[in-house]
């Protein structure tokens, strides 16, 4: 990891600035999350698809040049932004894409798959990484990222989108001077808004499912110490089994539950059986976690697999739920919630690295999920 290889001028950070750089990703995100999902609302989704990946580049490209905390620091703010352009608006598109086929029912079937084929892209890098590094080290892996954002951008270009009423999409007015009247329009913005808080003021199974998408993410936001835990695993950093290609593989694996995981979401996507699934999936990673074994890998791989599942399909549920005039906002205000939990967890880690390892954390990540599954199952019921 790039930041905290003291080889590296300008890094070798603790774990606690480490930290600090995922909780100001976090706040960044609060910040821009709702603001852009509102413009997805508003003008062409497809635009924002293509400009997310570019900011993000930006980031990578400025680690690349000049790492240092501050550049870290700015990458992420970057990296929050760009994500943002691109988080809610996503689901949006391909929502009401879907639905002006008459083919809603299908998107919890194409959201799996589409964050296999994100789970996919992880194993590739990871598995590039390695040889990557030896040949060109961080500046060859800056540029291999830097790349992938353009390449993305280039292909978010040629995703269909139909006209919405006041989107400036196809066959809607989107010249520049329609978009700059909108822009100029700020109760058409804080219309957007309010719809969405009225829609899930007025609808508590939606609010319901809001609430459940948020809550699975809270183990899924520690999965950047996930290599952390697989070195624990093999021994620990400063153990000769513990190296870049034994975490590498580790980390394939777990990658490789998450992808069974999203997938299943196309055949099952009963919300009723969220609840047990999630408990099994937490008492998977609690008792791999304290194994410390490199064979608990399955059992984290399982755990991830089944968290990404239940994610898939509450958000499936939740987005039968909305209306295309406030999806994305509504999306958005999910992902507020989701780094909010995010920041948590990272603050939770910085300070119980003081004192315990990354398998005790984990651990203790998962029990709400045990303890919470019980929960999960009523509400999910009760549609």
């Amino acid at each position: 990891m790039l930041f905290a290889d003291p080889t590296v001028p300008g890094a070798g950070l603790s774990p606690a600035e480490i930290s600090a750089l995922f909780i100001l990703w976090s706040l960044s995100t609060v910040i821009v999350e709702v603001p852009t999902g509102v413009l997805a609302d508003r003008f062409s989704r497809r635009r924002l698809l293509v400009a997310g990946p570019l900011v993000t580049g930006a980031g990578f490209a400025l680690w690349t040049v000049t790492p240092s905390f501050p550049s870290f620091a700015a990458g992420f703010m970057l990296w929050a932004i760009g994500g943002s352009l691109r988080s809610g608006t996503s689901q949006a598109l391909v929502y009401d894409e879907l639905a002006i086929l008459g083919r809603s029912h299908e998107y919890a079937r194409l959201s799996g798959a589409m964050r296999a084929a994100a789970a996919i892209g992880v194993i590739g890098g990871t598995a590039l990484a390695v040889p990557l590094l030896a040949w060109g080290g961080y500046t060859a892996a800056g540029v291999a990222s830097v790349t992938a954002c353009v390449l993305c951008a280039l292909v978010s270009a040629g995703l269909p989108e139909s006209g919405r009423p006041g989107a400036g999409g196809p066959g809607q007015d989107s010249s520049p001077g329609a978009d700059t009247a909108e822009l100029d329009a700020p109760d058409g913005w804080l219309a957007v808004l309010r719809g969405a808080l009225r829609h899930l003021r007025d609808r508590p199974i939606a609010r319901r499912l809001l609430v459940l998408v948020i809550a699975l993410t809270w183990v899924a936001a520690l999965d950047e110490y996930l290599p952390l835990l697989a070195e624990s695993f093999l021994g620990g950093p400063m153990s000769g089994a513990a190296t870049p290609e034994a975490v590498a593989l580790l980390m394939i694996v777990v990658a490789a539950g998450d992808i069974c995981g999203s997938l299943a979401a196309r055949r099952v996507r009963d919300t009723v059986m969220v609840g047990p699934a999630v408990g099994l999936g937490a008492s998977a990673l609690i008792a791999a976690a304290l194994w410390a074994h490199p064979a608990g890998v399955v059992g984290v791989a399982v755990a991830f697999g089944v968290f990404g599942w239940a994610l898939v399909v509450a958000d499936a549920a939740l987005q039968d739920r909305l209306d295309s005039a406030s999806r994305a906002t509504v999306t958005s205000i999910a992902g507020v919630g989701e780094e909010v939990v995010a920041i948590l967890a990272f603050a939770g880690w910085a300070a119980g690295s003081v004192h315990l390892g990354p398998a005790a954390l984990f651990a203790i990540a998962a029990l709400p999920y045990a303890v919470g599954a019980g929960a999960m199952t009523v509400r999910a019921s009760r549609r």
